[in-house]
């Protein structure tokens, strides 16, 4: 896969494009992702992606900064070269850019500097300043330059559409299998292990705290998990509790992220650690003293196993 941050460079032959924020890279881009391998396919034209960073709504809405992403840039780049994607552009999307009507998007960007072939669409495509540019305005573009289109139906999963705002709120919810099945992969979550209060050490089950990498990223509800936790080049089975420690701690705004490695030891401060989320195990508990939260840690444990068993 080719990566582009700039148009200068840029040349493909016979490009098949769709454009997007594709946060997620969720079952619904998937589809639009196989449709655009078929036209290329038939066409004998790449495969081009054109996608954003940052994502617009942290640069128009004025509660952007709330809003909280499925995949970061890097993890969006490697789903996409999973998937197969010949080109794929980043563009910047700053203020300048959101004031482009969309008659100047596709004429200058669109057919002028990629020579766009052929555009496929999502059903609720909407793109330009004010998100003005539809599919019926988009099919008079096409006319006009020469290029073909097509748009996708909703993708439906148990007879409801797919969509990043779904995801999200499943994830907000601690919905992990449901946002799972949307997604169609397991969601991730990337960090540095960080120094903690080494309470776990104490009760027998040693944790790591964990930083995300990125501030904009979604971070589960409050809950145990099981996840996958991968260290370098070796993953390990574990189980991931997001909330504020209620038995030892009376701050409800104090988060944090501690995963339990199963059979592992080891000094990892400082590396480079991915979760992957398998499902909910729990909701989060305060409990009465010790030797009942050591107990449920233990219960909690085989229901990891279990899960990521499956």
């Amino acid at each position: 896969m080719k990566l582009y941050t700039s148009l200068e460079q840029f040349k493909a032959r016979k490009p098949v494009v769709t454009i997007g924020t594709f946060d997620g890279v969720h079952l619904g881009h998937q589809k639009v992702i196989l449709r655009l391998q078929e036209f290329a396919r038939q066409q004998d034209g790449d495969t081009v992606i054109f996608t954003f960073h940052t994502h617009p709504r942290l640069v128009t809405a004025p509660d952007g900064n709330n809003l909280r992403l499925l995949t970061t840039l890097n993890e969006k780049i490697n789903l996409f070269e999973k998937y197969g994607i010949d080109h794929l552009i980043i563009y910047t999307f700053d203020k300048s850019f959101s004031e482009l009507t969309y008659s100047e998007f596709v004429e200058k960007i669109l057919v002028e500097q990629i020579k766009t072939h052929c555009l496929v669409v999502g059903y609720d495509h909407k793109f330009g300043k004010n998100r003005e540019g539809g599919f019926d305005y988009l099919k008079k573009c096409a006319e006009k330059h020469k290029f073909e289109i097509e748009r996708l139906d909703a993708l439906l999963v148990d007879e409801g559409s797919v969509s990043s705002t779904k995801i999200r709120n499943a994830l907000e919810n601690g919905q992990i299998e449901k946002a799972n099945q949307y997604l169609g992969y397991q969601f991730t979550l990337h960090g540095t292990v960080v120094e903690g209060k080494q309470l776990g050490r104490k009760l027998g089950f040693p944790t790591a705290n964990i930083e995300s990498s990125d501030k904009f990223k979604i971070i589960p509800g409050y809950g145990v998990y099981a996840v996958k936790v991968e260290l370098g080049e070796t993953e390990y089975n574990g189980m991931l509790n997001i909330g504020t420690r209620p038995t030892f701690n009376n701050n409800a705004d104090n988060r944090s992220i501690e995963v339990h490695i199963f059979d592992f030891e080891g000094d990892i401060y400082g590396k480079e650690i991915m979760l992957k989320f398998a499902g909910k195990i729990r909701d989060e508990q305060k409990f009465d003293n010790i030797e009942m939260l050591v107990r449920q840690l233990e219960k909690d444990k085989i229901t990891a196993f279990s899960i990521l068993s499956k």
